[in-house]
């Protein structure tokens, strides 16, 4: 397999850190519209089968060139979800399989944004399924970690653990600190703020996808591992717009744990303007006050050195185990800074997000997952991905739950 990375920040670079290890691959080019962070990040990992190159990730045609000088058979997007249409276009055209960890951006519905989508998440990309479908292409969208690890968690409940699910709900939460900062993302802000401040959008089966206002519905979830009680609140995320394509259940969730703070500084934005993307005149100059907010806080893929705790991503199941009995399952991915930063260099956030994509090219490369159009991690056997994810050296929990308190752990906190 011949690998194209676009975009060599965070994620993309952990994730040629983490692939390095493992021999699936003859080639791998990462690449930048700044060529020398590509080419710094190909210098530190030093694996013979790793280029850089420059490319500018808007231009259809560049990546359609360079993926076709390569030889690439596929094509990560470790960029900016704003730029999955130009990227995932040119897969297409450069006959491509192609992998993101975000969808397509979503757009409020005009009149009642808080009660009803738009343009969903990942809608501009299953508008073109037919498209890839006709050319037996996959378009795997959204295998981070969340998207991603979640979903296969929902694929591998349905198959192995449950035999009705009533919610599919993913609960995400840490208990990371930053040395030195009062305010710092741990993942890109732009990112961030787009799904934090967007409606949340919910799955329920006699309903179909609506909204509801940020942050609502709070509830205090028990994470494992030691990280212990964090509120979680309703979130725009992939999941709730990936899992029910696939998966039968009655309700689909996201909930973030935030805190306090970090939503008061994203109340705060919102309430100035500052989350807006349409350039505003500055002294002449046209800049998008969420690119501003980017540029003035610290880059988190360099926060690992000031980094201390643990992030967890999940899936919390309800519903009827197989045996016919009520059942609360939370099936969970941890990721302890320390550890990932020994490993690879890489703050857990980021490396996290990172591993999924890895293990997911590695299954397509071994032919274990296989498929043509435009597709979520739920519609691929869940089983090869774990067994992988153990292989790496990070494998999955599983936390039985009270079927009547599913934040609490069987027996407690």
């Amino acid at each position: 397999m011949r690998i194209l990375i676009i975009g060599a920040g965070g994620v993309g670079v952990a994730a040629a850190a983490i692939a390095r290890r493992r021999d699936f691959f003859e080639r791998l080019v990462l690449t930048d519209v700044d060529h020398a962070r590509a080419a710094g990040a190909v210098a530190r990992l030093g694996d013979p089968r790793y280029v850089a190159a420059a490319l500018d990730a808007t231009n259809v045609d560049a990546i359609v060139d360079i993926a076709r000088i390569e030889e690439a058979d596929l094509i990560l997007n470790a960029c900016d979800p704003r730029l999955n249409p130009p990227i995932f276009e040119a897969a297409l055209q450069a006959g491509c399989t192609y992998l993101d960890m975000a969808a397509t951006l979503s757009y409020p519905h005009p009149e009642k944004p808080y009660e009803l989508t738009g343009v969903k998440l990942g809608d501009a990309q299953f508008e073109k399924a037919d498209d890839w479908t006709a050319k037996g292409q996959l378009a795997l969208i959204g295998i981070g970690v969340e998207p991603g690890f979640s979903d296969v968690a929902a694929r591998y409940a349905a198959d192995h653990l449950f035999s009705d699910i009533e919610e599919a709900g993913v609960r995400d939460g840490a208990n990371l600190a930053i040395e030195g900062y009062a305010f710092a993302p741990t993942f890109s802000i732009w990112t961030t703020i787009e799904e934090c401040l967007n409606p949340p959008v919910i799955w329920e089966k006699d309903r179909g996808w609506f909204t509801t206002e940020p942050f609502s519905e709070p509830e205090v979830f028990e994470f494992p591992e030691g990280i212990g009680p964090v509120e979680c609140v309703n979130v725009e995320h992939e999941e709730v717009l990936l899992i029910p394509r696939w998966v039968d259940c009655r309700r689909a969730t996201f909930k973030y744990g935030l805190g306090d703070e970090f939503i008061n500084v994203l109340k705060t934005l919102h309430l100035l303007g500052l989350d807006r993307t349409t350039p505003i005149d500055v002294r002449g100059q046209k800049v998008s006050p969420r690119d501003v907010v980017a540029a003035a806080l610290p880059n988190p893929a360099e926060l690992g050195d000031r980094m201390t705790g643990k992030t967890c991503a999940g899936l919390l199941v309800t519903g009827t185990g197989k045996d016919g009995q009520p059942r609360a399952t939370y099936i969970y991915h941890t990721a302890d800074n320390a550890d990932t930063m020994a490993l690879d260099g890489s703050q857990a956030v980021v490396w996290q997000t990172a591993i999924n994509p890895v293990i997911a090219m590695e299954l397509l490369s071994t032919g274990a997952w296989s498929g043509a159009g435009v597709l979520g991690p739920e519609a691929f056997d869940a089983v090869p991905f774990l067994d992988l994810l153990a292989e790496y050296g990070s494998p999955h929990g599983i936390s039985e739950r009270d079927p009547q308190n599913p934040q609490v752990p069987l027996g407690g906190a």
